[in-house]
């Protein structure tokens, strides 16, 4: 009886062992799957979902454009103000494009080059060039481009408060899809883009004003 009792100890044991072994090691979760938000496995930290590829492509574009508007500054005569606002915008962003297109590349997606006009869409096997939220349309670019002086300062500053509130629409529709930004890159890239441009759309209206009734900017 006692040798019995044993062997039944000693069975129960040996189950429980396994069963712990079983549920102590988390499963992988593979690259370009969407992660729990309370998954810290290393792999969790890294998956990405297609609205995160889209994302990135996206303000790809959203960016380049801004970049051209930018660098029109210097040749149009911009005011002081004008010329750091837009030297501080082309800086940021130039870096954002690199490290959306070393993203993209280190997950093996398309890598597109930056379009100013648009992200490229295929629709019934055509490609087209779509705006992003905020993005300029080639007539407000011509028209900016046309300007030069304080005309060109109001312009600006009003297209660029306009395709900054494009960009955080951008990161609020990212943040709203399930699932996406779990990714560490995609997340603070995103975090990052919105509480900078929120802080220059704020800015750009002082100097806006400043511009149109003479204000001063604090």
């Amino acid at each position: 009886m006692t040798s019995v009792l044993l062997l039944v100890l000693v069975a129960a044991c040996a189950s429980g062992t396994r069963a712990e072994s079983q549920t102590s090691a988390p499963a992988p979760i593979a690259s370009g799957t969407r992660a729990s938000a309370t998954d810290t496995s290393v792999d969790a930290q890294h998956a990405y979902t297609a609205a995160d590829i889209h994302f990135m492509d996206g303000m790809i574009s959203h960016h380049a454009q801004a970049l051209v508007m930018a660098g029109w500054a210097a040749s149009h005569g911009a005011s002081p103000s004008v010329l750091t606002l837009t030297a501080r915008i082309t800086n940021a962003q130039q870096d954002e494009i690199t490290g959306m297109q070393k993203w993209l590349r280190d997950r093996h997606q398309p890598v597109p080059e930056p379009n100013p006009h648009g992200m490229m869409m295929k629709m019934d096997g055509v490609e087209h060039e779509m705006l992003m939220p905020g993005m300029l349309t080639e007539s407000q670019l011509k028209q900016l481009d046309a300007a030069r002086g304080k005309e060109f300062d109001q312009l600006f500053l009003t297209f660029m408060i306009q395709h900054h509130q494009g960009a955080v629409t951008m990161v609020k529709d990212l943040f709203g899809t399930y699932g996406a930004a779990q990714d560490i890159t995609v997340f603070k890239l995103a975090s990052d883009i919105s509480a900078d441009q929120t802080t220059e759309i704020e800015r750009m209206q002082k100097m806006l004003a400043s511009v149109i009734f003479g204000a001063t900017v604090q």
